[in-house]
Formats: C-alpha cells, sequence, structure tokens
C-alpha cells in the first residue's frame, strides 16, 4: 500500500501488481476516501475530518459528537494510530496520543474523529477490478472477532446478516470501487450496528483474510491480480458462493499471560493437511521468532459444507497442529471457537474484550498426561545427549504447547 512505490513502478516501465499509484494514495488518507464515499451516498460514521487540527478545536468536535467517540489517524491502518474516547476526562491525551503514533508510523499527525459504534459487527467485502474496468464482488466476510482493532478469527460469509442488508452492503462496496476506478483487489470495510451499515475504509491490497473468499467463492485471487495486471481478462461468470470458510490467524504469544509474545527457536512444527484444510506458513523447524516481527506465524484456513460443519473442522485442526519450541494461541483460538456466542453467530467488534479480557487458566495435567510427558522428556533427553547447537534442551526451557 505503497503509492510511491507503485508511481516509481510505473515511472520506470515496471508493471506494479496492483491498484495505481492514484487510488492506493487516495484510500490510503482515510479523510479524502471519506470525501469519495460520501459523493456515492454510502453512510459513513458521523464525526470530523476538517483541517483545523489544533486541539482546542478537536476537544470540542469531539464534545460535539459524544461519547465514546474514537480517533483515527488520517493516514494510518491495522490498529495503528487508533484510540478509543471514552469521556471528556481523556479526551485529550487520546487524541495526543494517536496524533504521536500517526507521525511515528505513518509521517503525519493527522487525525480525524468518528462516533464510537459499542455493539458494531465489523463486516467487509473482497472486490475486484478487472482489465476491463469491471468491479466485482466476492461477496463478505466477517470479522468482527478482534483484539485491539486486530483481527483473529474470519469467515465467509458472514453469518446472521439479513439478505437485503446484505445486498445493500455489497452493492455499497462496488459503488465505491467503481467511483473510484478501482482496478485489481481490494477490500471495502463496513461497521453494521442496528440494521444499519457504514463505511469504515478501503485497503488497497490481498489481505490477510482473502484464502476464505477464494475457498467459498471458488478463485484464485493472486491469480487474477497477475491477469488483470497483464490485461487479461478474469473470466469470471456469475459468481456464486458455496459453503462456508474460517480462517484463524496462529500467532507466537502465550495465551495463559495474556497474549505476550513468545519468542524462540521453532524446534519443530507439523501441519496436519487434509480435505478442505489450508496453511499459510511463515515458519518451519530451525527458525528463529524474534521481537522484530509481527507475531504472526502461520494462518489455518478450513472449508466445509456449512458453517458448524466447518467450526469442528477448524477446532480438529487446530488440535492437530503442532508447534514446539514457542508458544502460540492456539489454545485461546480454539476457546473462542467453542464459545456459544461465536457458535451462534453472535458477534460484535467487542466479543473478544467480553469474554477474553482476562488469560486463559493453564490447565492442569493430569497423573496420566504427566507421565507421558516425564517419558517424552526422558526420551528426548537421550536423544539429545550430544552436543546442541543451542546449549540446551528445549523442553527445559518452556516449549510452546499445542
Amino acid at each position: 500500500e505503497n503509492a510511491d512505490f507503485a508511481q516509481a513502478c510505473e515511472d520506470n516501465g515496471i508493471t506494479f501488481i496492483g491498484p495505481s499509484a492514484e487510488a492506493i494514495r487516495l484510500f490510503g488518507d482515510k479523510i479524502s476516501a471519506k470525501n469519495l464515499v460520501i459523493k456515492t451516498g454510502v453512510p459513513t460514521v458521523p464525526g470530523y475530518d476538517g483541517q483545523d487540527q489544533s486541539l482546542g478545536t478537536l476537544l470540542a468536535k469531539v464534545d460535539e459528537i459524544g461519547y465514546p467517540a474514537i480517533v483515527k489517524a488520517a493516514a494510518g491502518g491495522g490498529g495503528r494510530g487508533l484510540k478509543v474516547i471514552l469521556g471528556r476526562a481523556d479526551a485529550r491525551e487520546k487524541i495526543e496520543s494517536a496524533q504521536r503514533e500517526g507521525q511515528a508510523a505513518f509521517g503525519s499527525s493527522r487525525v480525524f474523529l468518528e462516533k464510537y459504534l459499542d455493539h458494531a459487527r465489523h463486516i467487509e467485502v473482497q472486490i475486484f477490478g478487472d482489465a476491463s474496468g469491471k468491479v466485482h464482488h466476492l461477496g463478505e466476510r466477517e470479522c468482527s472477532v478482534q483484539r485491539r482493532h486486530q483481527k483473529i478469527v474470519e469467515e465467509a460469509l458472514a453469518s446472521n446478516l439479513e439478505p437485503d442488508l446484505r445486498r445493500k452492503i455489497l452493492d455499497a462496496a462496488v459503488a465505491i470501487a467503481e467511483q473510484a476506478k478501482y482496478r485489481n483487489a481490494g477490500t471495502v470495510e463496513f461497521l453494521v450496528q442496528d440494521d444499519q451499515f457504514y463505511f469504515m475504509e478501503m485497503n488497497t491490497r490481498l489481505q490477510v483474510e482473502h484464502p476464505v473468499s477464494e475457498m467459498v467463492m471458488g478463485v484464485d485471487l493472486m491469480k487474477a491480480q497477475i491477469h488483470t495486471a497483464m490485461g487479461k481478462a478474469v473470466h469470471w461468470d456469475e459468481l456464486m458462493p458455496r459453503g462456508h470458510a474460517i480462517e484463524c490467524r496462529i500467532y507466537a504469544e502465550d495465551p495463559y499471560q495474556g497474549g505476550i509474545p513468545s519468542t524462540g527457536r521453532v524446534e519443530a512444527c507439523l501441519w496436519p493437511n487434509g480435505p478442505g484444510r489450508r496453511f499459510e506458513i511463515g515458519i518451519e523447524a530451525g527458525d528463529e521468532v524474534t521481537s522484530f516481527y509481527d507475531s504472526m506465524i502461520a494462518k489455518v484456513v478450513v472449508w466445509d459444507e456449512s458453517r458448524p460443519r466447518a467450526i469442528q473442522k477448524m477446532k480438529r485442526t487446530l488440535s492437530e497442529t503442532i508447534i514446539f519450541g514457542v508458544h502460540t494461541n492456539i489454545p485461546l483460538l480454539q476457546e473462542i471457537l467453542s464459545h456459544s456466542d461465536f457458535v451462534m453467530g453472535h458477534l460484535t467488534t467487542r466479543f473478544f474484550e467480553s469474554n477474553f479480557s482476562k488469560a486463559l487458566e493453564k490447565p492442569i495435567l493430569g497423573r496420566d498426561e504427566k507421565q507421558v510427558l516425564d517419558s517424552l522428556k526422558s526420551k528426548l533427553s537421550e536423544a539429545t545427549s550430544g552436543p546442541q547447537e543451542s546449549g540446551r534442551n528445549p523442553w527445559t526451557h518452556q516449549w510452546g504447547q499445542r
């Protein structure tokens, strides 16, 4: 999502596989994006996005909007530079914090304000502008399961979404992309609350969660991106969803300590391949997970004929996924997938905060489990009694749990 890079490619006769530099620049600034959306008639969240960025004006405007409100870095994304203002007492601190974070992360301290929707769903639409200029939508995704504005579990399609509301959201996403003459892959994100939807932002890239749309719609978005960059048709007739797909993001973190990052050497990993299972992996045995990068190390995606079947398949797949060397959030994901609200599809962006704000309780091993673990430790100790590269036995240094 770097407009300058896309422009540099074009200036030097290099084909950039993605949207135009103009589109990236337009949607990279949340305020210019919102102004374009207003022209299409798509609802936006009430707020303030004016040029006057003085602290006094921003404080006055947030009083007008009402609490809770949200302040966002205008050039931001991925949850950075985004703060929830609960009341007047913390307004100054949150605004200044968002400005500092926006300046540090994106080189701009400009912010805008919006009314905070406190029981909204996060619904996004995968769109694609082909070489002929036609914009396709590939259905919507449910992305409400998130922590600190970072998604954890995504689904396609969204459950419990009234058909007429779904149609309006999909039409709105296409209208926004058409207004921008958008080409290639992108995602239009909305907040949905009380049977009303509001534009949130558009991401000019292929997102982390794109596999669930691919599996439900039966397309290859990366191939479509390349063909479109070559000026070739995608040859998509009427796209119809089939079945249900779920993606879980695997993070290197300790769920029994509130999700603090877990670093270290990956000693072994097992990815249980099977029908309707897909793994996108960023690690292999011998790799070092450090604190210098995002803690997401893999994505697990499943498809099945219905949502209940997909949930069960994901739980089974995660239970068979093994990573030694670092802790992972797999136990947390299992708890999320088993929660009654998730199973029933009763989701909002506060799902995680309401149900998983505290660290998981560490399971207590039974006698048989302890005996098995002691036996494995003993066998491993014998197998690794010779010189080791790391000079330590990983079983005694908090190896990750499944």
